[in-house]
């Protein structure tokens, strides 16, 4: 009894010295920072003056009055991660199911889908406002085809899907390796007793394959759902928010009023609602997504 005692004791200690640092770490650079930005955003501050002035919920009223492009923002990060979600979701799970086909190239070709996600998104972004600017320029030249001529970052209507099209590019890679893990834990044995049973290809993956990929499913739509969210470097290195304000993400806003326009008070302002609305987003999303997963 005695020695049981003194390991359990020995255990809490262990379990302790572990934790400590990591909460530590964790409170120093996540859960301070949050209060102290939740008071910031209650001031006018400029970062440089010794004392914030305290102005209330002030901040959070010009937030959502006519002269502020908070809503506007916020409404074309949400465009943007719809248009992400979707189509690096279903393009690929369309990739993945044609990759764990045995054919010769297969991890060839699954190495080359997965070599932009780990590259630099900032660099991803500089290749592309080339191929945007002299790559299309060159190509019309060649070919004279008439939408290789169109503005791409510089008309409002043609950057969003520019920069969606870059982001959905870049993080192709990953969605695929983690839909290929899903398709390849399938039990082989419920595929085969679908196909016993008379399914065709098209119902045995829609009614066998599609709900025992719930999870990966699942997964692949929270990451490309808090990735759509904080898109940022992609949007600098292609058009740095323009044409005008036409693909400013919310958290480049942030980023500009706190660091550029050196008001931290209106940037903490806009962080606290980004936070609550992200917060209530993945929530809500997670929720749902776990209600339609499939147990084997």
């Amino acid at each position: 009894m005695l020695k049981t005692s003194k390991r359990k004791r020995k255990e809490w200690i262990e379990t302790l010295c572990f934790t400590i640092p990591a909460l530590a770490l964790v409170t120093i650079m996540m859960y301070i920072p949050f209060v102290m930005s939740g008071y910031y955003s209650l001031t006018e501050w400029n970062g440089i003056a010794k004392d914030p002035v305290f102005i209330g919920l002030e901040n959070f009223r010009k937030l959502f009055s006519g002269g502020s492009i908070f809503v506007g923002t916020l409404w074309f990060t949400i465009k943007y991660t719809l248009f992400f979600i979707v189509f690096s979701n279903v393009i690929a799970l369309a990739l993945a199911v044609a990759l764990t086909k045995k054919f010769r190239l297969a991890n060839v070709y699954r190495g080359l889908f997965f070599i932009p996600y780990i590259m630099s998104m900032t660099i991803v972004g500089f290749i592309w406002k080339f191929i945007f600017t002299k790559g299309f320029e060159k190509l019309f030249d060649i070919t004279q085809f008439g939408f290789l001529n169109f503005s791409w970052l510089g008309d409002p209507n043609f950057a969003f899907y520019s920069v969606a099209f870059v982001g959905v590019w870049q993080a192709l890679g990953f969605y695929i390796v983690l839909y290929i893990a899903g398709l390849q834990a399938i039990p082989g044995d419920v595929l085969e007793a679908a196909v016993v049973d008379g399914a065709t290809s098209r119902q045995t993956f829609f009614k066998v394959t599609l709900p025992l990929l719930g999870p990966s499913i699942t997964t692949c739509i929270f990451m490309s759902l808090t990735n759509g969210l904080k898109v940022f470097d992609i949007i600098l290195a292609l058009t740095k928010g323009g044409p005008g304000t036409a693909t400013y993400s919310t958290t480049m806003q942030i980023y500009q009023e706190a660091f550029t326009n050196n008001n931290y008070g209106m940037g903490s302002a806009e962080a606290i609602i980004y936070f609550i609305f992200v917060l209530i987003t993945t929530q809500l999303v997670l929720k749902v997504m776990s209600r339609r997963e499939v147990d084997l």
